[in-house]
């Protein structure tokens, strides 16, 4: 389980890729908002936000960054031991 903060201005395909060295997040994850919004768009081109009390379910293969100036506040019960680290 991980509890994280995406300030605004944050995306992975900027700020983790360089890290993972994949074209796009390969880690699952099944996670509960707590504040701010946060847009998913799959590698198939399907796209989804998700926006505080929601929970969500994103499987391997997507970018994400956070919408508007709000942070993002997000409990990750599946996220990876390897997540943002290189072939994750």
């Amino acid at each position: 389980m991980a509890r994280a903060t995406f300030e605004p201005g944050w995306r992975w395909s900027e700020n983790v890729r360089p890290l993972a060295g994949t074209d796009s997040c390969q880690s699952p994850h099944f996670g509960y908002v707590i504040s701010g919004r946060m847009h998913v768009v799959m590698d198939d081109g399907t796209e989804g936000e998700v926006g505080p009390n929601d929970v969500v379910r994103i499987e391997p293969g997507h970018d994400a960054w956070v919408v508007g100036d709000e942070s993002c506040e997000m409990v990750d019960f599946g996220t990876s031991p390897t997540y943002a680290l290189s072939g994750s």
